[in-house]
């Protein structure tokens, strides 16, 4: 799925200030040119294979197919190094960055996943880096703190607004305006303005086409391909290789509390469109088209809007559109971490509950979900709960 001049459909774009306009100019000209050479190609693939650990697993979880009546398969992500997809991106952007010939590294970081990703990857090839993070998720997620860190990165908290996701991302744009010279914005989500929504998919887009090929080696295709989405990074990698096929595609959101305004993330089910750092898309605003308080017991999920290609999708009816509620999500959670031995993400915790709770929709059906990522960051949240009550 590519962009015309910036736009799928009528969301995306480029919505910021003039000053960053060459700048997106150069990145999208840069991204074009080494898309399509073998260097830049082989040199990813190494990375990828080599430090990441490429091609991740699709495991079939017997225990909890069983149980539930459903065939489950999961993407497993979370098996990456540093645990999570964001590997992915990260690594891409950082090979990109280098052939642009730029000498610094920023980013935003909600669960901590993409900083700890994006530190890594600026350890390993020589960047100066900076993350920026709300200080309320630094707080639930201090391990990933503590590690961006030790990796030698800045990590900038963030005390305005929400003190989250959002406004970390504001932090950074900020930053990338005055130093836009010499540094690279390298975005962990498919949001932002043109083209970036283009570029992470396409470095997601290894989820996707890895997880096709494990399932036409079996001879058949997923009934349901099922992602979380927050931004929708991993959904829309995940997505990718199945958009041109008849496999229903679900992103699942995170419905928080409620559906009440500034208790839940929800941006495709309650939100409207409205531009939003640097694109047009779907968003939680209120009456006077200001941003509203968004929660998720997930510091990856709560971001008040959605990347463009899933807003294009969602418009479309090529993918639906859910959300699930914080005490399904733990309780998803509490299921694959006790049935399979696998302590998954809160994040990919809410594509499983959709499963779950809809178990008479999948009945017998072949489910493939992106286990985005590993549940270890979230200790410090899952502490303060009681699973015996959920």
């Amino acid at each position: 799925m590519r962009p015309h001049n910036g736009f799928y459909g009528p969301f995306g774009g480029q919505f910021v200030a003039e000053t960053l306009i060459p700048a997106l100019d150069e990145l999208e000209e840069s991204f074009n040119s080494v898309r399509k050479k073998k260097k830049f190609i082989g040199e990813m693939k190494r990375y990828l294979h080599d430090f990441a650990g490429r091609p991740t697993p699709v495991y079939f979880a017997k225990n909890i197919s069983e149980k539930y009546g459903i065939n489950i398969y999961l993407k497993r992500e979370d098996l990456l190094h540093t645990g999570a997809h964001k590997i992915n991106n990260a690594i891409g952007q950082a090979i990109l960055t280098k052939y642009m010939g730029k000498k610094r590294i920023i980013a935003e970081t909600g669960a901590g996943q993409h900083g700890v990703a994006v530190a890594t990857a600026a350890a390993m090839f020589g960047f100066d880096c900076t993350i920026y993070m709300g200080s309320i998720d630094a707080e639930r997620q201090m391990p990933n703190v503590k590690k961006m860190k030790l990796l030698g990165t800045e990590v900038k908290l963030v005390d305005t607004g929400l003190k989250t996701l959002k406004d970390a991302v504001s932090a950074a744009l900020k930053d990338w305006v005055f130093n836009v010279a010499h540094t690279h914005y390298l975005i962990g989500s498919a949001v932002g303005p043109h083209p970036f929504p283009e570029i992470v998919a396409y470095f997601q887009s290894v989820i996707g086409r890895e997880s096709r090929e494990y399932f036409e080696s079996l001879g058949f295709l997923p009934d349901f391909v099922i992602a979380c989405v927050g931004g929708g990074s991993n959904a829309i990698g995940m997505f990718h290789d199945f958009i041109t096929s008849d496999v229903k595609l679900i992103g699942v959101e995170a419905g928080g509390t409620s559906l009440n305004p500034g208790e839940n993330s929800a941006t495709l089910a309650v939100g409207k469109k409205g531009i939003f750092q640097g694109t047009l898309s779907y968003l939680l605003q209120n009456e006077n088209f200001q941003m509203e308080d968004v929660h998720s017991i997930s510091a990856g999920l709560d971001y008040p809007g959605v990347g463009p290609q899933h807003a294009y999708l969602r418009d479309r009816g090529r993918a639906e559109y859910v959300h699930v509620f914080d005490n399904r999500a733990l309780h998803a959670f509490k299921e694959l971490t006790g049935l399979e031995g696998i302590i998954p993400a809160l994040e990919s915790s809410h594509a499983l509950a959709f499963v779950i709770d809809n178990r008479d929709r999948f009945k017998g059906k072949n489910v493939l979900i992106c286990l985005s990522g590993r549940g270890d960051k979230d200790f410090g949240i899952i502490e303060k709960v009681n699973l015996e009550d959920i």
